[in-house]
């Protein structure tokens, strides 16, 4: 019987307060995984979420850096390297919030913001931790990427830009460290179901699960179990892939 086991493992979570990053930074510790979880604002949520590992009898480190700035990211690293030890595995799930419209209306910022935080997140993640992966000949780097990279869909032009950045970024680092048994790899969710839809009753969406394939939509957990599929050794000959979960809605073509 196949199981996801990532026992002894340290990952580290960007967004960890987040809707999917504390289903994700959960589900790694169910795996076995002690884990690092990274917020820039909200703490309160990121320590609740600390206690969901502990509970899993994994270990968990709260830390916080702004995940566009490099040297942010590089204080970040020397705190988890002292306190907890060496990254073995990435969650890059961190992203700017904004509020979507056309390109025309669009403020120049949020095209910035989106390029930071989804391309240059990525960036300073991988100078700042992939030089211990090298060095330890292991590692393995999850982003998050969406749907809407792939459907450049009206009114999401900056959060489509700035993943499509994102995916030309990993593709490329997938190739320069696959030597050293790093694989690279990126989850690409639909329109999700989360903790917030189910407090506040928003679970359907009939326009939108039109458009899906499977007919609804996806959950956090299961982003969060593709997720700990490609941070395990199940999956340590695929490396480059940009995997959607989103019912169908999304299929790449070959």
């Amino acid at each position: 019987m196949l199981q996801i086991d990532l026992s002894g493992r340290i990952a580290l979570v960007t967004g960890a307060s987040g809707e999917l990053g504390r289903v994700i930074a959960r589900t790694l510790a169910e795996c076995g995984a002690h884990v690092v979880l990274h917020y820039y604002r909200n703490r309160e949520r990121t320590e609740q979420t600390a206690k969901a590992v502990r509970a899993c009898g994994q270990k968990a480190l709260v830390v916080q850096a702004d995940v566009t700035d490099l040297q942010s990211v590089l204080n970040m690293q020397r705190q988890v390297k002292t306190e907890l030890g060496t990254v073995d595995l990435i969650v890059a799930n961190a992203v700017i919030q904004y509020p979507w419209t056309s390109v025309l209306e669009q403020p120049l910022e949020d095209f910035q913001s989106q390029f930071a935080s989804c391309a240059m997140q990525t960036v300073h993640l991988a100078k700042t931790f992939l030089p211990d992966m090298i060095t330890q000949n292991y590692g393995r780097y999850v982003a998050v990427n969406t749907e809407c990279a792939a459907l450049a869909e009206p009114n999401n032009a900056a959060y489509t830009a700035g993943k499509r950045a994102l995916d030309g970024i990993v593709r490329c680092l997938a190739k320069e460290v696959g030597a050293y048994h790093i694989t690279v790899n990126q989850v690409a969710p639909g329109w999700t179901i989360s903790e917030r839809d189910r407090l506040q009753h928003t679970e359907s969406a009939p326009d939108y699960e039109k458009s899906v394939p499977l007919g609804r939509r996806g959950t956090d957990q299961e982003i969060a179990n593709m997720t700990a599929f490609l941070l395990s050794d199940l999956a340590a000959f695929t490396t480059g892939a940009y995997i959607p979960v989103c019912g169908g809605r999304v299929m790449p073509a070959i």
